[in-house]
């Protein structure tokens, strides 16, 4: 970053770049200095085992609200064009709820790594996590190679083959990918009614295996956006 910022900045005499790269905790020292309520006595309290907890209300169940209590906005409906089953909480649908995820080494859409210690999944991030009671109801097993496909109608075929099953602890009926590798699964228009963000956590999905002679990873033939 401070490569970049260099190529691209013009010189500033209080920001030393060559320093922050060459000593974190100068970088520490300025985070204290601009957010002091939250980062005081950084550099000693960071090399504290186990670190040190931010100063976040709902950590300590303080709700900065007109009611004092947390307040939940549920949303109206979900898109008319996304085809749900009608109970998704039945044990025969064949249309499951797909939310994605990050793992522990990603910030946003940066990757670091492809171990996740968080879930015990390494050297790849080209899975799907289900629960094992549909891994079998499915005629799937465990190291399955498989492709996820929207449910909608609105007349865009979006599909992600090449990836594979991991029985996991996850509600039934649900199944999780990474994003931002599942993206390609979320129709543009599927968002928050208000801050417009993706609803990532809620996108229906049918799941079948890969065809033979089929690479893991190569594309599947069909329109993604």
């Amino acid at each position: 970053m401070a490569g970049i910022a260099k190529a691209t900045l013009h010189s500033n005499p209080q920001v030393d770049w060559d320093g922050w790269v060459g000593d974190y905790n100068l970088i520490r020292d300025a985070i204290e200095a601009t957010y002091p309520e939250n980062f005081s006595d950084f550099n000693r309290r960071i090399r504290q085992p186990g670190g040190f907890p931010r100063q976040v209300a709902a950590r300590e169940r303080r709700w900065n609200t007109k009611t004092g209590k947390a307040n939940l906005i549920v949303p109206k409906d979900l898109p008319k064009n996304l085809r749900e089953d009608p109970d998704m909480s039945a044990p025969r649908a064949d249309v499951l709820r797909m939310i994605t995820l990050r793992s522990n080494d990603q910030f946003n859409t940066t990757v670091y790594g492809y171990d996740d210690r968080f879930r015990g999944i390494r050297g790849t991030r080209s899975v799907v996590m289900m629960n094992r009671s549909d891994v079998l109801r499915l005629g799937l097993r465990e190291g399955d190679a498989v492709e996820l496909s929207t449910v909608s109608d609105d007349g865009v075929d979006r599909r992600l083959a090449g990836l594979k099953v991991v029985q996991y602890n996850i509600p039934e009926g649900c199944v999780a990918t990474y994003y931002p590798e599942a993206n390609v699964l979320i129709p543009l228009w599927h968002h928050a009614e208000r801050s417009k963000v993706p609803a990532a956590k809620s996108v229906p999905v049918r799941i079948a295996p890969v065809p033979v002679g089929r690479l893991m990873g190569e594309p599947s033939g069909a329109h993604s956006i």
